[in-house]
């Protein structure tokens, strides 16, 4: 074959010809022009790596139509489907078959039809048998043609045919050499034209009446005919019959959604919609649907007209509301649900939600035959809470749909999260799950007394939670109302012979404690360290007292705490209530006659006695039992919590900075002290609220609990009441020897006081200077710590413990501390407590050599809240304002050189309040020194600044007062 040539005349061209194997395909051509314009025999095959030489008659529509059309070509078709290199004789005579065939030749055919619609304006030529490409000029029709199926039953057989028409005029195809080129859609080659057809008819209903009239079908086999065949036919094409009946219907679709209910799996909707009698699922979108319908030897097909843009309308106002279709056959719809949701229970709760909606847009919803048969529908709850005696009464009903259900048919399947609720006509109800956490609380906590249900007025907390909001109309005291608002407490006068002024926040504190009082609730006063909350407590005690003495009673108190801080309250209530009778119930040789208790205001006793104790004193009855640092009763099995529970009193207080140290669980003998039953049984809150806070951070369990918590639970931080309190704030914590350790001092102490007695009376007391300071030193360390002198001493030691004590407290607030000696060997047993107990600390003394480095971690990481420091390597130099805490382990002779490690962190740059702690050894030199401090305190402003200069200021009274 001669090639064509670019630089003579030639004509780009499509033409239609049929492969022996692949059946029609469409081809572009180049075909050279004779001189005088007509095709030659001169031509050859199109590919885009050719076309570039005849570029200069190829459009854009050229182009695409080459490269879509090189697909269909068989050495393209071969290498796709043949990896190996073959001749395409080989391989359509061996390889191919009808079953590649049926897979290849739809794929040709949508690129056959896709090209089909770019031919319009293109050349396009029938192919002759020898393969010349311009045989016969063919035109496509502009318009589709219409076929009608006809039907023609009688009492044998029925026969049928179609008839085509195009431009509304009857074309005859049959016996007309017409060619079927595609059969889906169809594509019908007929006199030179292609034609295709509205409808997506298919070749194949056409392809048998080419060359036949009609086809019978013989009466035997009808029915299955009809249904199989006729009855898709109707559906899809127009239809013309005698002898059976063709009805179109038209109706209003009716959507449907109906419940699919899984136990325990995934429950779903499915859409489906109503037509009259006939029910089509959702999703496909065929718009005709045909029922056929026999009726003795009569044939009825119902053709039904599908609102299809309705249905899509409808299935997306579902979508909008939160389904999602999952796909498959159907459409099958899921509700979105979180994840601890019973994936069974969300449609349900779904529909229920959105059931009004759903009926003012029309749905309707059915539900599986012989299943569960469920309520849906709105549901409340109209909660009416009244105050009464010493309980609220809470009156209540439910509302499902038409049914009206008393709350306390509820409190079962509400407590035990049991969804269904059986209704007296057998349908099911499906308890919203918000009702769950929303009135699971208060259920758990009411009782069920002739057929009502009460709740204790401590739970007011819980109560308080439905005053915001619109769950409940409650009748209750306003004043009751506004426990949870400290603000609007009302006030209560201090007591006359109260010594000192309480600052604001402790005034309000005070009044609390009245509000409290007058309520017969207990309450736990959880201020931060330093803020008084002794000082509060014993304003309270001293109004009693003075309330008793207008009455003409007595009426005695009891406040147990640890035995470091017996002291400290024995102080503090001289200076503040020196009213207050007292009496401290301690110690081996104590009276053990605790009747006499009833002769005093205040009893001050301890954890470790009131263990032992308890059966002597549980028969009495206290006005008040207050347990201060009540952290110590936080195991409720520990014997100082069983103690406490048996002691009887009117009322109830705890005092402590940190009432939950390690876990939410603390929390539960603290409360249950102050309010019996206020958190349940201690099973019921471990499973309530321990482990959904701690494990599954439930921070709706932790808002329930602080709502109950709340109204008693009063805690001030520092940085809240920062404006009340003074820059610094100074305060003495008095530390008893331990009996061991008070043996050993005084044993130390007589052998000084025989050799300094004797020095004062020969007259060579002058001379014993550093005798003597050695003496009061070794005292000292002993009133610190006995380990300090004597590494074989295996006691305690009274202020050692009282240290860590306060320590833990102050450090588990988050606040930073300084702790100050001047013994580095005191410094040393802080450091092996704190490493066995793995808290963190930095450390200086003379010998550390990167002072600066320390420092810097001090104050710059957040984990390191503790400091170690010698009073003297600490004493000058140092910028530590991150510490608001300062601990002065013991008392240093000249008070300035202590004001120098104070002013460590009270200085410029701090910002917060800062509290110094002066730990001094009770009946020891140390009390002895900080007296003497006092009255020499001009002395020691001079420029005297050594402790050899102080000790040489001691007179003989001086020596014989300490040593007394």
């Amino acid at each position: 074959m001669l090639r064509v040539e670019s630089s003579k005349p030639y004509k780009v061209v499509y033409s239609l010809c049929r492969h022996e194997y692949l059946g029609f395909l469409i081809e572009p051509h180049v075909v050279q022009l004779n001189p005088d314009g007509d095709f030659s025999l001169t031509h050859q095959r199109l590919f885009t790596n050719t076309a570039k030489e005849f570029s200069a008659s190829l459009d854009e529509t050229d182009l695409k139509l080459i490269k879509l059309l090189e697909e269909t070509e068989q050495g393209h078709i071969i290498k796709r489907y043949y990896k190996k290199p073959i001749r395409p004789l080989e391989f359509f005579s061996k390889i191919y078959d009808d079953k590649l065939h049926q897979a290849i030749r739809p794929k040709i055919e949508r690129k056959v039809i896709e090209a089909l619609a770019l031919l319009h304006d293109k050349p396009f030529y029938l192919m002759s048998k020898e393969g010349w490409p311009v045989e016969r000029q063919l035109s496509i029709a502009s318009e589709a043609a219409t076929v009608l199926f006809h039907f023609r039953r009688n009492d044998e057989e029925t026969r049928y045919f179609p008839t085509i028409k195009y431009q509304g005029i009857r074309i005859e195809f049959m016996f007309k050499d017409a060619q079927i080129i595609c059969n889906d859609p169809a594509w019908l080659l007929l006199e030179d034209v292609l034609y295709y057809f509205e409808g997506d008819l298919e070749g194949k209903k056409l392809q048998p009446f080419l060359n036949k009239r009609y086809i019978s079908i013989p009466k035997t086999a009808e029915n299955a005919y009809f249904e199989r065949f006729v009855a898709p036919l109707i559906e899809k094409h127009h239809v013309y019959a005698e002898g059976f009946v063709i009805n179109t219907e038209k109706f209003d679709a009716v959507p449907v959604l109906k419940v699919i209910f899984v136990p325990e799996g995934y429950s779903q909707l499915q859409l489906y919609f109503r037509y009259g009698t006939y029910v089509f699922s959702a999703g496909n979108d065929r718009k005709v649907s045909v029922r056929m319908e026999k009726d003795k030897d009569n044939y009825i097909f119902h053709r039904i007209k599908r609102s299809i843009d309705r249905e899509k309308a409808k299935l997306g106002e579902l979508l909008s509301l939160g389904l999602r279709n999952t796909g498959g056959l159907f459409v099958q719809l899921e509700a979105p649900r979180m994840p601890d949701d019973d994936p069974s229970f969300t449609v349900i709760n779904w529909l229920n939600a959105h059931h009004d909606t759903l009926m003012e847009k029309g749905f309707v919803i059915e539900q599986q035959e012989g299943g569960k048969r469920f309520l849906f529908g709105h549901s409340n709850i109209n909660l009416e809470i009244e105050e009464n005696n010493d309980w609220f009464d809470l009156k209540a009903v439910v509302r499902f749909g038409p049914f009206t259900i008393p709350f306390i048919d509820l409190r079962h399947h509400i407590l035990n999260k049991v969804r269904e609720f059986v209704l007296p006509s057998g349908e099911v109800a499906i308890i919203p799950e918000e009702w769950f956490s929303r009135y699971g609380s208060l259920l758990s906590f009411t009782d069920k007394t002739h057929g009502e249900l009460r709740l204790k007025k401590h739970h007011i907390g819980l109560i308080a939670d439905f005053a915001d909001s619109e769950l409940a109309s409650l009748t209750i005291d306003r004043k009751l109302q506004n426990l949870s608002d400290f603000e609007e407490i009302e006030q209560t006068p201090v007591p006359v012979n109260f010594k000192g002024e309480l600052r604001a926040y402790q005034k309000a504190g005070y009044n609390w404690f009245h509000f409290l009082r007058k309520y017969n609730f207990g309450g736990c006063l959880a201020d931060d360290m330093g803020l008084g909350k002794t000082v509060q407590t014993l304003a309270l005690l001293q109004k009693i007292k003075e309330e008793d003495l207008e009455e003409g009673k007595r009426s005695t108190s009891l406040i147990i705490m640890p035995t470091s801080l017996i002291y400290n309250w024995l102080n503090e209530a001289v200076k503040f209530a020196p009213d207050l009778n007292t009496l401290v119930h301690t110690g081996t040789f104590r009276n053990k006659e605790v009747e006499l208790f009833m002769q005093y205001d205040v009893v001050f006793t301890t954890y470790g006695i009131t263990r032992v104790d308890a059966e002597l004193m549980e028969h009495l009855y206290f006005n008040y039992i207050i347990l201060d640092e009540s952290q110590n009763i936080k195991n409720p099995d520990s014997k100082a919590y069983k103690a406490v529970r048996k002691l009887k009193s009117k009322h109830k207080l705890i005092l402590s900075g940190t009432p939950v140290e390690n876990s939410v669980n603390d929390l539960w003998t603290q409360m249950s002290f102050i309010n019996a039953g206020l958190l349940g049984s201690r099973h019921f809150f471990q499973d309530s609220f321990v482990n959904p806070i701690e494990k599954k951070k439930d921070e709706e369990k932790a808002k329930k609990l602080q709502a109950i918590i709340k109204p008693f639970v009063l805690r001030r931080t520092k940085g809240q009441v920062a404006k009340e309190l003074p820059e610094k704030t100074e305060q003495i914590f008095y530390c008893r020897m331990c009996e061991e350790q008070a043996e050993y001092y005084e044993k130390i102490k007589s052998e000084y006081r025989n050799e300094l007695l004797r020095t004062l009376e020969d007259g060579t007391f002058q001379r014993s200077q550093i005798q003597v300071l050695q003496g009061l030193t070794k005292l000292r360390q002993i009133a610190n710590h006995p380990q300090m002198i004597d590494s074989e001493y295996e006691g305690e030691s009274g202020k050692f413990e009282n240290v860590i004590h306060t320590l833990e407290n102050v450090l588990a607030e988050g606040h930073k501390v300084l702790v100050f000696s001047q013994f580095v060997k005191q410094l040393d047993l802080y450091r092996k407590y704190l490493d066995k107990e793995g808290v963190p600390y930095v450390y200086l003394d003379g010998a550390t050599k990167n002072r600066g480095e320390v420092v810097e971690e001090f104050q710059k990481n957040n984990e390191i809240k503790l400091f170690l420091i010698s009073l003297k390597a600490g004493g000058v130099g140092l910028n530590l304002t991150e510490a608001d805490y300062v601990f002065m382990l013991d008392p240093w002779w000249n008070p300035a050189v202590e004001q120098q490690a104070i002013d460590r962190t009270h200085r410029i740059g701090q910002t917060k309040n800062v509290f110094i702690y002066k730990f001094i050894t009770k009946d020891s030199v140390e009390e002895k020194i900080v007296a003497l401090q006092n009255r020499k305190r001009s002395f020691a402003e001079s420029l005297i600044t050594t402790e050899e200069s102080f000790v040489k200021s001691l007179t003989a009274e001086d020596i014989r007062e300490i040593l007394n």
